[in-house]
């Protein structure tokens, strides 16, 4: 009897074990978190409309801020587009901030809903600031009424308020899209493969909430309504903090592991002291003795045989063996293997992530010399114009019907042809495609160029139409980037998640950001540079003030060629990546096959 009522017990120890999550989040308690009370598409669902709405504020703000500086605060063209760069730049540094604090202090529900007030706060200053004291006299701001002039005091409230939209923001975007992720646990394959799905949801969500900005909000503030698009997008951002509260006690949550810089460095500093001892092959290295994995729920990561240098920290020598005994052990002398290959998860993401940075340059264009190029063409259609910016809303319905074509159709088709594991292309195969369509579409804009040139009236003096070429031959262009983004930065977000560590995983996620953030940078350089050379000998250049002067034709076809040498770079290193082994979840997988390209 007292057996069988042993045995009760243990299969009821059982099924609660079951029940609970296997890669170590809790709920709002602390407590080991429930699959059936946290988590899952519920709280997915809530995520992704919470970025939705968020995106929808971020790009009422920056859609048209160029234009706000320029019609409303009296900037010139240079100086504003130089503002936006650097507040654009701004956003994405603070993603690492929001990244580091997360992972380090304050967890990824924290971090969310302190800057999501943060975001918040900014934009209510922001709307009060133009309402009452930018747009002066009522009614200016348009095409045809700028503003008159403003005080130091009004000038230093407005910068204050657009950075506290971008602390806000940066620090919220990592954070958010890995919170998302963390309501899916890796260990559970029917869990871990809606984890996959909600990468793409993700971006569908945001791209939608840009969307409604560029069009509706954008068609406000370019008509002067800049009071009311600043409303809206502050009314947006405190229903996505009010609905991303309201799923407090829904969300699973990982617990923050400490400042990482502390962890990096000891490997090195124990690696540097040990330079001239020799490990053998087979060594027992230091595993910590279980201590470490179990901080924090936190994963034990498998030994790999990449940078052999840094395996010097947790091997044992006879220091640490008489340290040992004496029960201590100095963390600047010797490290656990899995501290050690925190530190080789980072080293091999790096060269992939080097290799994104190209694309983002490319994605950039979007933003800037598209739009040049469209205005220079016909843009209207009977007595209607169309805004040469609003042409992205092609960019974003690519996005979604290429979501829905890559997880419905491609996915499956491409999973049938492999048998192997059942898994269609893989993050590193996904994203070497994304570079393939890049290509295509800097292609695709060069020949249009051509034929824009073709059909320009070269001795314009207002040249904005100036081409008989209607805009909407711009369509593939927007349409090619809109694919490529579904392939590069949907598998970017996955695969940054899934191969950062368990301690690391909003830096993954803020490495995606950094990506575009130098993207902008480099793109500007590239210009600069252009420029400079085109320009000797008194030539107009290739991006001239007049387009139908230059040739920027061969501006695409430069970004073309880089992108394609960028390729070559990223299937080499693609190629040598070795994905990382996680206890219990990696045995048996061969890396090729997991990772291959």
């Amino acid at each position: 009897m007292a057996c069988l009522e042993m045995c009760k017990e243990q299969r009821k120890f059982k099924d609660e074990q079951e029940e609970c999550t296997q890669d170590g989040t809790v709920d709002w308690r602390g407590q080991p978190a429930i699959k059936a009370k946290t988590g899952q598409w519920v709280a997915g669902i809530i995520i992704l409309l919470n970025q939705g709405l968020a995106t929808l504020a971020f790009f009422g703000i920056g859609v048209n801020l160029v234009l706000f500086l320029t019609r409303v605060l009296q900037q010139n063209n240079a100086d504003a587009a130089n503002n936006v760069s650097k507040w654009t730049g701004t956003v994405y540094i603070f993603s690492l901030v929001g990244a580091f604090v997360s992972d380090s202090y304050w967890g990824r529900y924290k971090t969310c809903a302190i800057f999501q007030v943060i975001f918040v706060i900014g934009l209510m200053l922001l709307s009060l600031s133009s309402y009452l004291f930018l747009i002066r006299p009522k009614g200016c701001g348009n095409q045809l009424s700028p503003c008159g002039s403003h005080s130091s005091l009004e000038m230093g409230l407005f910068y204050f308020s657009i950075y506290l939209v971008a602390l806000g923001n940066g620090g919220y975007q990592p954070n958010i899209a890995t919170l998302g992720a963390d309501q899916f646990d890796e260990e559970d394959p029917k869990e871990s493969h809606s984890k996959v799905t909600f990468f793409s949801y993700f971006y569908l969500a945001l791209n939608l909430g840009s969307l409604f900005s560029n069009t509706i909000l954008g068609y406000f503030e370019d008509e002067g309504m800049w009071a009311l698009g600043f409303w809206a997008s502050t009314a947006s951002a405190l229903a996505a903090l009010v609905l991303f509260l309201a799923g407090t006690t829904r969300y699973r949550r990982c617990k923050p592991s400490g400042n990482p810089l502390p962890r990096f460095s000891q490997v090195i500093v124990a690696a540097t002291k040990k330079w001239r001892v020799d490990v053998p092959p087979e060594a027992d290295l230091y595993d910590g003795g279980g201590e470490d994995c179990s901080i924090n729920g936190s994963r034990k990561i498998l030994h790999t045989d990449e940078f052999n240098f840094l395996d010097k920290a947790a091997y044992v020598t006879t220091d640490d063996l008489k340290d040992q005994k004496q029960g201590m052990r100095n963390p600047w002398r010797l490290c656990p293997v899995t501290q050690v290959e925190e530190v080789k998860c980072i080293l091999r993401l790096l060269p992939i992530w080097l290799c994104t940075i190209i694309y983002s340059v490319v994605y950039t264009q979007m933003a800037s010399i598209f739009v040049e190029q469209g205005a220079a063409m016909k843009t209207t259609i009977s007595k209607f114009r169309i805004p040469a910016a609003s042409m992205s809303a092609f960019d974003i319905l690519s996005v979604a019907l290429f979501i829905f074509l890559y997880r419905r159709v491609l996915d499956p088709v491409v999973s049938r042809i492999k048998k192997k594991d059942n898994k269609g292309f893989t993050e590193l195969q996904r994203m070497g495609v994304g570079l393939v369509i890049a290509i295509m579409a800097m292609v695709a804009a060069g020949i249009v160029e051509c034929y824009r040139l073709k059909y320009a009236d070269t001795n314009c003096f207002h040249c904005e139409g100036s081409s008989s070429l209607s805009i909407f031959w711009q369509v593939p262009q927007y349409a090619l980037i809109g694919a490529s983004e579904v392939f590069m930065y949907v598998s970017q977000l996955e695969f940054f998640n899934a191969q950062a560590p368990d301690r690391l995983k909003s830096f993954g996620s803020a490495l995606c950001m950094t990506s575009i953030s130098l993207g902008n940078y480099v793109s500007d350089l590239l210009v600069s540079m252009v420029m400079k050379i085109s320009t000797v000998d008194h030539m107009p250049g290739w991006i001239p003030g007049n387009l139908n002067k230059g040739h920027l034709d061969r501006f695409y076809f430069l970004l073309a060629g880089l992108t394609i040498l960028d390729l070559i770079v990223y299937v080499t290193c693609a190629r040598w990546y070795k994905c990382i082994k996680l206890e219990g979840k990696d045995a048996g997988i061969n890396d090729q096959d997991q990772y291959g390209v």
